[in-house]
């Protein structure tokens, strides 16, 4: 059985003056729906903000809840944080979180939102306003659900915020494997990072995936994946630079879910990036990650 965080408030109304849609969000539930696949949907809480200020700078925390974010951040993020952006905010850290629980129950859970990698502690950025893969892993070690969680990124952006949020912590291996020319443009330093070359497609890419990821679970062996699932390396996306087909992007999962699956790891998704104008196809690209994730169990 498939297990789905989803909120209703993770979609919101496009915000004045920026291309990102929160709509997306909400279709993605539709798509799964129409495969006809059964699942089971579950409500996340807000992030309790104790958790949110253990990773983000207390003041920005501030600025998003109060909705003084000044214009400098919003042009970063890429959108204005209003009322509903800031309720969206603090629910999907709270998805990631619940999903990662309910891995640990039934090997694997997603979060239909999240992947919010490019936030950084004083500021978000790149369409992210709070970093729920660094304050999910963050609370999940503190309260002792796991004692190491590998954070494995394979949107085609390096996850920049990820990376500069848990540098140094032993507990938490941040793996991305992304466009190197993509946005950003000056990378963060991730546990370990790959950077694959423009127009990267199926082969290769299974290449590299397949050389690095065991290597990486055998020598850190987490406790849990939190697996930040874009489908921006898909040769149609209008913010990727790779070539993965949608056969690519079904071996890809499916490789990482055996991979963790065989040794035991229990695996938690996020959404992250899939951009298009048309937005139901992207839908369809999510929901089957998530479908064919729930198969390999």
């Amino acid at each position: 059985m498939l297990h789905v965080v989803h909120h209703p408030a993770y979609v919101s109304p496009a915000t004045l003056g920026s291309r990102f849609r929160f709509d997306k969000y909400g279709l993605v539930m539709e798509a799964l729906h129409e495969t006809a696949v059964p699942f089971h949907s579950v409500e996340p809480e807000p992030m309790p903000r104790i958790w949110i200020d253990a990773v983000h700078d207390p003041a920005y925390v501030d600025e998003v809840l109060t909705l003084t974010v000044p214009p400098e951040k919003a042009r970063r993020i890429g959108f204005a944080v209003t009322e509903r952006v800031m309720r969206r905010s603090l629910l999907s850290p709270g998805g990631t979180w619940l999903a990662a629980k309910l891995a640990m129950i039934h090997g694997y859970a997603a979060n239909a939102a999240g992947g919010s990698h490019h936030a950084l502690a004083d500021t978000g950025a790149g369409y992210c306003v709070l970093n729920d893969l660094a304050i999910a892993a963050n609370r999940l070690i503190a309260e002792g659900d796991a004692a190491r969680i590998l954070i494995l990124d394979l949107d085609v952006h390096q996850g920049d915020g990820t990376a500069s949020l848990l540098a140094g912590r032993a507990d938490i291996f941040t793996l991305s494997i992304h466009a190197e020319k993509n946005f950003p443009v000056r990378k963060a330093r991730s546990t370990l990072d790959i950077g694959l070359d423009d127009g990267t497609g199926d082969d290769a890419y299974l290449t590299v995936l397949a050389d690095v990821l065991p290597r990486v679970l055998d020598d850190f062996a987490p406790d849990l994946i939190l697996y930040q699932a874009g489908v921006d390396p898909h040769g149609e996306d209008r913010l990727g630079r790779l070539a993965l087909t949608d056969a690519g992007l079904d071996a890809r999962d499916r490789y990482v879910m055996r991979q963790a699956r065989g040794r035991g790891m229990p695996v938690a998704s996020t959404m992250g990036g899939g951009y298009g104008e048309d937005r139901m196809a992207v839908a369809h690209r999510h929901a089957a990650c998530m479908i064919r994730m729930a198969q390999e169990i």
